[in-house]
């Protein structure tokens, strides 16, 4: 196999990982409240679903920080650490809280379980005996929505209930057999902009200016070379063009729409098979393409300086790979430590650095690889990635029950934190933490359009200002931003980020070629009018 069936090799291969980048076209930010239509409300139960901080002191020193949820009934609880009181919890006996517990209370926090009664009555008693807070803990892992009863009328509840998992019921239950325990329950708001979304904004958009810029500048080396061969009467430009082996992968209208119909099968392949072992094989795909992505960035980058110039431009044949560059040679054993020591511990908590150094090779790669040929492409395939988002996180709920885009995008069901291909920043100043996310496919698709507007900018020779390239990048930077105002809006609940992208970007750019008599053009050839005809030229067959 010669270097360049391996470069198409290479790209194809590239292409299967888009389309599992494509499983996650979305910004999570986490959400801690949810608003429920269906759970009934009524006066005195209608708080909205809350998620609550329980921070514990064990004999007055600090110990674990357990999280439950609020009841729709009962006090809003403090959003201040600082106003909220530490109170000592203990066991309700009987251990359900269902009739007046034998102990005495003045004042503290009962902890009971649940069942036997309705939560309001376990509040009502509660409150009767001078409890000042009940902690429910339910009869699994997971947190359960407290509600009212239907026929319940009188809802009076002056305490809060906040609901814990079992295994953090029952290790509440075993250090009361020892100690003193004491609580501080707490519901903190969310920062209305979290610098990590700033920093996410600006990896996305610098992700997309760096792949358009090396994009268009080979774009326009090529068309360079290609007028120098037609000059000499070279027959190098012709064999290139029937062999078809220019390394790169040229998108038409039938795989942008067949795209989404794989991007859809994978994505239900991910959701129907996540589990542990299936996130380490995406692992494994994750590292095999960004070791891919930034050999080839960091080989391209050095060959631009003096001193690794003659290391890019020597070659060795190689076994199966055909020649390969010195340079390549040496810079690939970094890349695949690099991309090993971030599988390894990719749970650490600075792993997301490593990861979105591969990631952003990796996108930055498939944008100069991957290219549409003109605007028609790039509007059928953004335009079936727009829906494909809208059904995947909004619609899927009605078959699923819940939005597949999501739950594949946090990785339920692995014990993961997510798949890989995400960019992901740790929410810094929130109390809550955990990461803010956006799928590779938000980045990748946006950016085939914007690149493509940039070649063809450079050559037509236009300035920055009579181009497409900059208003494209703003239209595509409007729409991420509107989507961040849409996820604090929704209080962190996934959005589908191509919802406000696609027709910010597709819209500005079609409304442009529109005005400037460049639709035809960019719609049909998606290259400017050659001064020299015979370039377009084919050889009879």
């Amino acid at each position: 196999m010669d270097s360049r069936s391996y470069r198409n090799l290479y790209a194809y291969a590239l292409v299967c990982l888009v389309l599992l980048s494509w499983s996650s076209l979305i910004v999570l930010g986490g959400d801690i409240v949810h608003h429920d239509d269906v759970a009934p409300k009524r006066p005195g139960c209608d708080n909205d679903f809350v998620l609550v901080k329980v921070a514990t002191w064990v004999d007055r020193v600090e110990d674990i920080e357990y999280v439950g949820v609020g009841a729709r009934f009962g006090p809003k609880l403090e959003s201040k650490e600082k106003h909220a009181n530490r109170t000592r919890i203990i066991v309700a006996d009987p251990r359900d809280g269902c009739s007046m517990p034998k102990n005495k209370l003045k004042g503290e926090v009962l902890l009971a379980h649940r069942g036997n009664c309705s939560f309001t009555t376990k509040l009502h008693i509660a409150e009767q005996a001078g409890a000042t807070a009940v902690l429910i803990v339910n009869s699994q892992k997971g947190l359960f929505k407290m509600v009212c009863e239907a026929n319940e009328t009188d809802i009076n509840i002056n305490i809060p209930a906040v609901m814990l998992p079992l295994d953090a019921g029952e290790s509440l239950e075993k250090l009361l057999t020892n100690f003193t325990v004491s609580v501080q329950l707490y519901s903190p708001l969310r920062p209305t902009v979290d610098v990590a979304e700033v920093f996410l904004w600006l990896m996305a958009v610098g992700t997309i200016l760096c792949a358009s810029y090396w994009s268009a500048y080979s774009a326009k080396e090529a068309a360079i070379e290609n007028e120098k061969l037609l000059k000499d009467g070279s027959d190098d430009l012709f064999q290139t063009q029937v062999s078809g082996s220019s390394g790169f992968v040229e998108i038409n209208t039938i795989s942008a729409v067949l795209f989404v119909i794989v991007a859809s099968c994978f994505l239900i392949m991910l959701y129907k098979l996540m589990s542990y072992w299936f996130i380490e094989i995406l692992v494994v795909l994750f590292c095999i393409g960004g070791i891919e992505g930034l050999q080839t960035c960091l080989v391209t980058l050095f060959s631009c300086f003096r001193w690794f110039g003659r290391a890019g431009n020597s070659f060795i044949e190689l076994p199966l790979f055909g020649a390969v560059s010195h340079l390549t040679l040496v810079i690939s054993p970094f890349c695949i430590a690099f991309a090993v020591l971030w599988a390894i511990y990719r749970t650490v908590s600075f792993a997301w650095i490593g990861q979105d150094i591969l990631g952003i090779a990796l996108i930055i790669t498939v944008l100069q690889i991957v290219r549409i040929p003109n605007l028609k492409v790039g509007t059928v395939l953004l335009s079936c990635a727009f829906l494909y988002d809208i059904f995947w996180v909004f619609i899927s709920k009605w078959w699923f029950h819940e939005s597949v885009m999501i739950v594949v995008a946090r990785g339920d069901g692995s014990g993961e934190d997510g798949i890989p291909m995400l960019l992901k920043i740790p929410r810094m100043f929130d109390p809550w933490g955990g990461y803010s996310i956006i799928g590779f496919g938000d980045i990748i698709l946006p950016g085939l359009v914007i690149v493509f507007s940039l070649r063809y900018d450079w050559l037509e020779k236009k300035c920055i200002k009579e181009g497409y390239f900059i208003w494209a990048m703003i239209a595509y930077g409007s729409g991420l931003l509107v989507t961040y105002v849409a996820l604090n809006l929704m209080d962190g609940h996934g959005q589908p980020a191509l919802l406000y992208i696609v027709p910010f970007t597709l819209g500005t750019f079609l409304t442009l070629g529109k005005q400037r008599g460049d639709l035809k053009r960019l719609w049909a050839r998606g290259e400017p009018d050659r001064p020299c005809p015979h370039i377009q030229l084919r050889p009879s067959q």
